[in-house]
């Protein structure tokens, strides 16, 4: 995998979505920060079915945590983990009321130091939300970079690291998204869908499959 062959791959998904975002719903910073906490493990689908009902009765750090644990759990219960997930909700409500103003920090340490939030939803936080050139590596985004050679890596941080090396810098603020959507769509795991792919042929797989 060369240089030439990212920037025609990233070319062509910019291509297929030249505007791609989360799939997750939101409307502000902080609406975002909780809806990345609550879809660890667990589909957007899932997330945003519950996260609406809950973000109309509150949507800020002070009105959910005021909600508390058990009403919080209530609005959740259908998303995996959900009883350390509302423990780790309300304890970062209270964080972000006392020490940044009710605010969602623009800042990874302070935001890894947020009960619930790792280095992928910092990521996440700090390119959908503050648009910082940062690529949030989950499952999809592991497979899609080690698949097609894009940048392959033993561990999600080596991947990223290999991907803030390689991505060409004109697209390395969507990178997240389109890699994420390809490997949600497209380049699924047991199946890839080889045939419908728009960068079959830059793609480095050796095991593509037929079209269907």
């Amino acid at each position: 995998m060369n240089k030439d062959k990212r920037i025609e791959i990233f070319t062509r998904l910019r291509a297929e979505n030249p505007k791609p975002t989360t799939e997750l719903a939101y409307n502000s910073p902080f609406e975002l920060l909780i809806a990345v906490i609550l879809s660890a493990q667990a589909t957007d689908v899932s997330v945003n079915k519950a996260a609406g009902p809950l973000f109309k009765v509150a949507n800020t750090p002070a009105t959910l945590h005021k909600l508390g644990v058990k009403k919080l759990k209530g609005y959740i219960k259908t998303i995996g983990l959900f009883n350390t997930k509302a423990e780790n909700v309300i304890k970062t409500c209270k964080i972000l009321v006392d020490e940044h103003g009710s605010e969602v920090p623009e800042d990874r340490e302070a935001l890894e130091r947020l009960p619930g939030v790792g280095r992928k939803t910092a990521n996440v936080i700090l390119n959908t939300a503050f648009g910082h050139p940062t690529i949030a590596v989950d499952t999809h985004i592991f497979r899609v970079s080690n698949r097609t050679k894009i940048a392959p890596g033993k561990n999600v941080r080596e991947v990223e690291d290999r991907l803030i090396r390689v991505v060409p810098e004109d697209f390395k603020i969507d990178a997240h998204h389109w890699l994420i959507l390809h490997g949600r769509y497209v380049c699924l795991a047991r199946k890839p869908r080889c045939g419908s792919c728009t960068i079959e042929d830059l793609c480095e797989f050796k095991d593509k499959t037929e079209p269907e």
